[in-house]
């Protein structure tokens, strides 16, 4: 167990340092990025059910951003490993409840579920990707602070922000406790489940003095209310060009298969 929460606050770093590159896309304006991840996933999500192949354009943008961030698509998909098997499970009965024939394939008949669940799929990992990639090439202070630009209320925001800070102090805290219990508890795999609700009471008992010496320290420094997430980014004429380029194909998308027509075109 100390080893799990030992990677987990690596990985928590290793966000941290993703997000420090210097590729074109860490570069942009993070409204800009943004702007379009939002757009992305609305786009992807709105795409009929049973129209996988207009949705295969959409693979597009995360696949080009990867190529010029640098982020390795593996690393993605590391990261949300436990987040991927809740998205892939979204669909899985609907094969079960919708047994409409769709077309044959041979002698396998491909029913509208079946499609259904594919799209379902398709929709859940390309916004994940996307998500990932707003994450890993924009630090939380810049997402916080076009966040507060656009009047979503401080109190949200502030939250995202320490929930994202100090999920590795908490994380540092439960190793401190899992070590401790294990020196008390010699050749014990884990934590004794009759242990686990004092374990977790002491977690949160520890976790509110830290935030009481967090909270006293950011009140020293002229806390008010209102935190300075970061210095503000102006949009210069390639982010602009990027959010509208992004959005109009998005669009573009959405109502023309693109995907179906880059084929038909190449095949001629």
């Amino acid at each position: 167990m100390s080893q799990n929460i030992e990677r987990s606050i690596h990985e928590l770093r290793e966000m941290d340092a993703l997000a420090s590159g210097n590729s074109p896309l860490h570069k942009a304006s993070a409204g800009a990025k943004l702007l379009v991840t939002v757009a992305y996933i609305l786009t992807t999500v709105s795409f009929d059910k049973y129209n996988p192949s207009g949705l295969m354009f959409m693979l597009l943008y995360p696949a080009l951003l990867f190529a010029v961030s640098g982020i390795p698509v593996s690393t993605c998909f590391y990261k949300l490993r436990f987040v991927l098997p809740i998205v892939c499970a979204v669909g899985i009965f609907n094969p079960i409840l919708d047994r409409t024939p769709a077309f044959p394939l041979g002698s396998f008949v491909v029913t509208t579920g079946m499609i259904s669940m594919i799209t379902l799929l398709m929709k859940g990992i390309f916004c994940l990707m996307a998500s990932f990639l707003l994450v890993a090439s924009t630090r939380i202070e810049a997402i916080c602070a076009v966040l507060r630009r656009i009047h979503v209320p401080s109190m949200l925001v502030t939250l995202l922000l320490l929930t994202y800070r100090y999920a590795a102090v908490l994380a540092e805290e439960a190793n401190v406790m899992t070590q401790a219990y294990s020196l008390r508890a010699p050749g014990q795999k884990g934590i004794h489940y009759k242990a686990w609700g004092s374990f977790l009471g002491q977690l949160l008992l520890r976790s509110m003095d830290r935030a009481e010496e967090l909270y006293s320290s950011m009140l020293l420094r002229g806390y008010h209310g209102e935190l300075y997430y970061a210095q503000r980014d102006g949009s210069s004429a390639g982010d602009v060009l990027f959010a509208v380029l992004w959005c109009a194909l998005f669009i573009a998308a959405r109502f023309v298969n693109l995907t179906r027509l880059l084929g038909t075109s190449v095949m001629r």
